[in-house]
């Protein structure tokens, strides 16, 4: 059980994801995984990348400075892996469902959160993943066509995982 949904506009995915886990959390289920929080930064240039990890509230930046007119990626490998181990942890702890806020670059070259996505599908852990258009094909084929794409919608997604959940959670 995997699914994935697309949001338009900067954020948009963020808020989102960020609205359905703290609905899952008010009905008293365990999310795991990592919603985004991006901030602004006061002399302008791109925003600072943090990961708040589920479902404890922890939060990790993992974003670099590369200064305000740097255009390479800025996203922090080593912290990127901090957030990736901590799931993986969470996730053999027990969670009722993974949260992923996306399938990005790492994923796309086999890295970042695969393989706790793989780990959760074969728990039976229903998963949702943010996706955007750059690495929409990556993901569909590593997928393998098990995915089902959800609206960009705070109830049809918190739907979807209700419907998924182990019986004696649901």
């Amino acid at each position: 059980m995997i699914a994935y949904t697309t949001a338009p506009g900067r954020g948009a995915m963020d808020e989102l994801l960020y609205g359905v886990a703290q609905r899952l959390l008010q009905r008293g289920l365990r999310p795991v995984g990592t919603v985004q929080i991006n901030t602004d930064r006061d002399h302008g240039g791109p925003c600072d990348m943090d990961v708040q990890l589920l479902p404890d509230g922890a939060t990790i930046r993992i974003s670099q400075d590369l200064g305000p007119h740097a255009k390479g990626c800025r996203l922090d490998p080593e912290a990127l892996a901090t957030a990736v181990g901590f799931v993986e942890q969470r996730l053999g702890e027990g969670a009722d469902c993974l949260i992923v806020n996306k399938f990005g670059k790492s994923e796309a070259d086999g890295r970042g959160f695969r393989r706790a996505i793989g780990e959760a599908m074969s728990l039976g852990i229903p998963v949702l993943v943010g996706l955007n258009q750059l690495n929409s094909q990556a993901f569909l084929d590593f997928t393998e066509g098990l995915a089902t794409e959800i609206a960009p919608s705070e109830e049809a997604l918190v739907t979807w995982f209700l419907r998924h959940l182990s019986p004696a959670k649901g």
